[in-house]
């Protein structure tokens, strides 16, 4: 009777141990993906705020000269803000997510590094990251241009969440496919690239043809796109199509399929 409450704090404090080693394992992780994503460029760390920035740049200065204002609000750097940062988010954390494996291939060797912790590092410092960067560049957008607005900053969290948990479900289920079937890596790049224009970047649902908001209301970035623009134009923009559970519903989807299939199949994919 007695060796059942010992046996419990040693299951207590091996259950510690391990949650303690997971962390120490995810933060050097991330510290890696800094100094090989970041540290080998000129400018470094630098390049993840100039990168949007000069972009936003270039797409304010194009449609400036096409369009007298922006399809909501005053500011065009502030409209492709909305757009565009959540975009790449997700593009980012997807992406990353899906080679996270590859990247930490020879770290995978040994037993305290699981392929979970290759996966939640690379997806949440570049999360972290872009998270970082959107609040640098709006701040900087409205005091630069003397802007007055009023955020959510329940709404502008939800995009974010929203992003980065739609991210990493579509890289943990491309880490997979990409993996399995090397070829899918070229073709995902390939038929992603539209997104950009379908994703609410350029022209707000709202001002787009019925036949089309029928099509795009399915597209999950959508809602992700629309979740921050509620928050920066708060209270004008109310976003009527929105729904928080489809984005989420679809992230949880392919996220506990991809881990399903990496757990059963992710020592194969590595001695492959």
């Amino acid at each position: 009777m007695t060796d059942q409450p010992q046996q419990d704090l040693l299951d207590q404090d091996g259950m510690r141990a391990r949650k303690f080693r997971t962390g120490r394992t995810m933060f050097a992780l991330m510290m890696r993906e800094m100094s090989t994503s970041y540290g080998r460029s000129p400018g470094g760390y630098a390049w993840a705020i100039l990168e949007p920035v000069l972009a936003l740049a270039v797409l304010s200065t194009i449609f400036s000269f096409v369009m007298r204002s922006p399809a909501i609000g005053d500011s065009f750097p502030l409209f492709y803000a909305t757009g565009y940062l959540p975009f790449m988010l997700f593009n980012d954390v997807a992406n990353k997510t899906s080679t996270a494996l590859n990247h930490s291939r020879p770290l995978l060797r040994y037993p305290a590094v699981t392929f979970i912790d290759a996966l939640m590092a690379r997806a949440l410092l570049h999360l972290l990251t872009h998270t970082l960067v959107a609040y640098i560049v709006f701040f900087g957008i409205a005091i630069v241009l003397d802007l007055q607005i009023s955020p959510d900053y329940t709404q502008i969290a939800i995009s974010y969440l929203m992003g980065g948990l739609l991210g990493f479900g579509v890289g943990c289920f491309n880490c997979y496919v990409m993996m399995s079937f090397p070829v899918w890596e070229r073709m995902w790049q390939i038929l992603t690239r539209p997104l950009i224009f379908i994703s609410g970047l350029f022209f707000p649902y709202e001002t787009m043809p019925q036949f089309a908001q029928d099509i795009l209301w399915w597209n999950p970035l959508i809602h992700v796109v629309g979740f921050l623009r509620k928050g920066i134009y708060a209270p004008g923009y109310t976003g009527d199509y929105l729904s928080l559970i489809f984005p989420i519903l679809t992230a949880l989807i392919l996220l506990g399929l991809g881990l399903l299939l990496l757990w059963r199949n992710h020592q194969s994919l590595l001695e492959g």
